[in-house]
């Protein structure tokens, strides 16, 4: 055997015995067995470093150092979860599935909801080449280097998989592996690491890999995302990402019904506690994966699934004060400042107390008692009082009536549950949140600058809005605290490079009242450019797609007031996207305006995501079932039955792919 087939065989040896170690959990030698062959590996491959492979079991330690994690783009974004907290939720959520549907079989497949850290893996010719963060769903950060050094990751994959692919899943901490942390950091007089998750997530940020390569860091992994991967349900899903060589977990399991839904539930809400991991919930897929994509996305979730949430921990502690936070919108939020109590593996000191009605209706005061429970395990929230503990000289709540930060007199709109502050452009947090929005990573993406920035530009006088951030020099950032010529640099280059984000983004970062990302897109895809879009009337936006009178009201309140239009002006003049670009005007025409399409089945020439972004480019709407309302179902392969019997007894017209494509 020469010495290319020695490294090869070692390789491979060893390969097999992570596999059988940290995925199966079944090892096959001693540590110090492997030990040694690894030892072996890496001398060998040191001294031929021209048979290098980046795939090789000796990477697994370590060493990369990575100073800034670069922000990638999720080539399929990573949509979050609905959540639903009862039997009742969850057969709401399948009436909204038989809905679009029809009247078809629909089975599902429930795994346990994982308590980690979200990660995306890209795979290519059977090899790790990307692996990024959640991030926002659309964007993430580049962690390959920290991920390669967690052993149930494999490097190489083995089986039939495909050639490009996306794997999703969560890095975890095993309660075992984050006790032993803590008892070394005890040990080492360290203070102590607070919950599994947060560890875990702060792990994949870590400078040098050889320090993440020394926690028992694991890969649980439960979704794959692509193009032609001819796979047919998420139950197999599962079983072929295991016979490719991931770890995932055996606990799952297909059910005809929600009724055998809420019995895996209710199994493992009592049977959790004796996993080797957090998990704080099942989550409930829709098994076929034709189902899912006719199925599609809101713009936060996917239809297809839903968290069931296990009944939340709840402690009671003692109520110190409530205090009263402005948001950039000029909302008022109560806060419950609380003495300090552990809730569900974090330490809370404080609750958001919602608006007047709730601390009202749960008739909060300061030194009572209360009962706190964290929503979905993530937000902490008073549920109760107890009354039982009230002190004698206790005295009910009385809400502020003018803004703590400016002092203006708070208004309450008819309808709504919050108190505003009506100062917008004079109140010091409404100012600062509105920039801060107007920077963020879904809005204009400015690099270099970040929340303390922003206070720290507006104290010292140098921004008063956004449009000023477009005139800041480096000379003027470079005496700020904590700011050296270089992030000086990298803050008024990263300002210079918004100036090529779209449209729909620069609108959504001006940050109109009720404009999020999706009304933002339905308003420069329907006004074309900013102009257009300042003039309109009430009635001619409620006439968009989707959009309702508050948001009309907010729109045309916005570009009413003079400052906001100065504002805007000035961003123009210093060269922000105010219209759609040639090549989205190029795409989108006013061929299907007024027409309501339903699409259903599978397609030859085009994915059914493409389908309907030629519907909506071209000015028709995209519905999800069938009703009298519907122009055209475009039908394609595999439809239920159920869709064309509604669609005929309805007169919905029936068409093919080729007919559809010929009516653009």
């Amino acid at each position: 055997m020469n010495i290319r087939e020695k490294i090869t065989a070692l390789r491979d040896e060893l390969r097999g015995h992570n596999y059988n170690y940290y995925v199966l959990d079944q090892p096959t030698i001693s540590d110090y067995e492997f030990d040694i062959k690894l030892k072996e590996l890496q001398q060998l491959e040191e001294a031929h470093p021209e048979f290098h492979d980046p795939t090789s079991p000796t990477l697994r330690v370590g060493g990369e150092v990575t100073k800034n994690f670069e922000t990638v783009q999720h080539e399929h974004r990573m949509y979050s979860l609905d959540n639903s907290y009862s039997k009742e939720d969850l057969e709401d959520w399948e009436k909204r599935i038989q809905r679009i549907l029809g009247d078809v079989d629909v089975a599902y497949t429930c795994e346990l909801k994982y308590d980690g850290a979200s990660i995306s893996l890209t795979y290519e010719d059977g090899k790790l080449v990307r692996a990024v963060t959640r991030g926002d769903g659309f964007q993430g950060d580049d962690v390959t280097a920290n991920i390669k050094t967690i052993k149930s990751v494999p490097l190489q994959l083995k089986g039939d998989y495909p050639p490009k692919f996306d794997i999703r899943g969560e890095i975890i901490l095993t309660l075992e592996g984050f006790a032993q942390m803590n008892k070394e950091r005890l040990e080492a007089g360290e203070e102590a690491y607070m919950n599994p998750r947060n560890t875990a997530s702060g792990s994949l940020k870590l400078q040098d890999s050889a320090l993440v390569a020394k926690r028992p860091l694991e890969c649980l992994l439960y979704s794959i995302v692509g193009n032609n991967l001819d796979i047919k349900s998420q139950f197999e899903v599962l079983e072929k990402a295991r016979a490719w060589g991931f770890k995932v977990p055996t606990v799952a399991k297909l059910c005809k019904s929600t009724q055998e839904v809420m019995q895996f539930v209710e199994e493992w809400d009592v049977k959790r506690h004796d996993l080797p991991y957090e998990t704080d919930g099942v989550v409930v897929k829709v098994n076929s994966l034709r189902h899912q994509e006719e199925l599609g996305h809101t713009a936060k979730a996917p239809r297809w699934a839903m968290a069931y949430k296990f009944k939340a921990e709840q402690v009671s502690t003692i109520l110190n004060e409530i205090t009263y936070q402005v948001g950039r919108t000029g909302a008022i939020t109560p806060v419950a400042n609380l003495e300090p109590v552990l809730l569900a593996g974090t330490t809370v000191k404080r609750a958001s107390l919602h608006n007047a009605d709730q601390i009202a209706k749960l008739d909060i005061r300061v030194g009572d008692t209360v009962f706190v429970e964290k929503g979905g395990e993530i937000i902490p929230k008073i549920i109760a009082v107890d009354f039982s503990k009230r002190p004698a000289n206790s005295a009910p709540t009385i809400y502020i009536q003018h803004c703590p930060e400016c002092g203006t007199e708070l208004v309450r709109n008819e309808g709504e549950a919050q108190h505003f502050c009506p100062n917008d452009t004079g109140c010091p947090p409404q100012i600062t949140g509105r920039i801060q929005h107007f920077i963020s990573r879904k809005a204009m993406d400015i690099e270099g600058m970040g929340s303390e920035t922003v206070e720290l530009l507006f104290k010292e006088g140098l921004i008063a809005n956004y449009a000023d951030l477009y005139i800041l020099t480096k000379e003027q950032v470079m005496p700020l605290e904590r700011m050296a010529e270089k992030s000086a640099e990298n803050l008024v280059n990263g300002v210079a490079a918004s100036k090529s984000i779209p449209f729909e983004r620069v609108l959504f970062a001006l940050g109109i009242r009720y404009v999020g990302e999706t009304v933002a897109k339905k308003l420069a895809k329907a006004y074309k450019n900013i102009d257009a879009l300042m003039v309109a009337s009430e009635e001619e936006l409620v006439a968009v797609d989707e959009i309702g009178g508050r948001i009309a009201e907010s729109v045309v309140q916005f570009f009413e007031n003079p400052t906001n239009v100065e504002i805007v002006d000035r961003l123009k003049s210093y060269g922000l996207q105010f219209s759609l670009s040639e090549e989205q005007l190029e795409n989108q025409s006013e061929k299907l305006k007024g027409q309501t399409f339903v699409v259903s089945g599978v397609f030859e020439t085009i994915g059914r995501t493409e389908l309907k972004k030629l519907i909506e480019d071209n000015g028709g709407k995209v519905a999800s079932s069938i009703s009298s309302k519907t122009s055209y179902l475009v039908a394609g392969a595999n439809m239920g039955p159920s869709k064309k019997a509604k669609a005929e007894n309805l007169g919905v017209p029936i068409v093919s792919e080729q007919e559809f494509m010929a009516m653009l």
